[in-house]
């Protein structure tokens, strides 16, 4: 890859943000394609994120958004998505006139990956572990399929909020404390980054449950995907929904152009190998 003066640059900001495979996708995505960009990954502390952003909107940025950062750029971006705005979160931004533009696509990304494992369907009941920036975009999904959800969380007032505002958009929520009957788990923390992490949820907890998707990634998927599948119950990782995150993103990135899906999706096979 080549980069010269004329580079276009696009940069995923979090903290942490060592682990993310966008880089790999997007790049490749890149090459393939011929474009003269280059996609960075810029782990950026809360305390800097507002003087980072400010950056972004005065060098005409663009790019990605990961963990803890989602919810606060979706407050500090000068317009939004109607789904950035329902979500209330933002994983994707660019520059328009100097201002920030939000957008979320992890919604399009949940329900990608929910479809692929066979999930989804109208007036199932979905459990979802976390109040994050990807929690909020489960909720939106679930509102959308009609589905009920239940919440858990550490942080028991944080579960409470979430279920609350989750209610409010049209899905019904409740806080999950104990055992719940779910067909459908979804893990939207970060537990599974590293090996030695504990599960997001037992499965001697969700009776019944029928799917899984775990929205953290890993080389060889993560222990909790593994723990699910030996009890019979289908389950994936989250590189489904990076992938078609990101190319939703891309196609914000570079208007009118088709991201090519399937070399993303090679790219990210490719690195979760090495």
């Amino acid at each position: 890859m080549e980069i010269s003066a004329n580079t276009r640059l696009i940069t995923v900001i979090g903290d942490p943000v060592a682990h993310s495979l966008s880089p790999a996708m997007h790049n490749a995505a890149f090459r393939a394609l011929g474009l003269d960009a280059v996609y960075v990954a810029m782990r950026v502390s809360a305390e800097s994120l507002s003087t980072v952003l400010a950056m972004q909107a005065a060098t005409g940025g663009a790019g990605n958004v990961t963990v803890p950062h989602k919810e606060a750029v979706e407050g500090s971006v000068t317009s939004k998505t109607d789904v950035c705005a329902r979500v209330g979160a933002c994983n994707t931004f660019w520059t328009e006139d100097g201002a920030l533009v939000g957008d979320n696509t992890d919604v399009f990304g949940v329900t990608k990956a929910l479809e692929k494992i066979g999930a989804g369907r109208k007036g199932e009941r979905w459990l979802v572990v976390g109040t994050g920036g990807s929690a909020r975009a489960t909720a939106v999904t679930a509102a959308d399929r009609a589905a009920t959800l239940f919440v858990r969380s550490r942080d028991d007032a944080r579960a409470k909020a979430f279920a609350a505002w989750a209610s409010g958009i049209g899905v019904p929520t409740s806080v999950a404390g104990g055992p719940i009957e779910v067909d459908v788990a979804i893990n939207a923390t970060p537990l599974g980054l590293t090996g030695h992490d504990p599960l997001p949820v037992d499965v001697n907890h969700i009776p019944g449950v029928q799917r899984a998707l775990d929205l953290v990634y890993a080389p060889g998927e993560t222990r909790w995907v593994h723990a699910m599948r030996e009890r019979g119950i289908e389950a994936a990782d989250g590189r489904e929904m990076l992938v078609q995150q990101g190319a939703a993103a891309f196609e914000r990135f570079f208007p009118g152009v088709d991201a090519p899906v399937e070399v993303m999706r090679a790219a990210v096979v490719r690195a979760l190998r090495s």
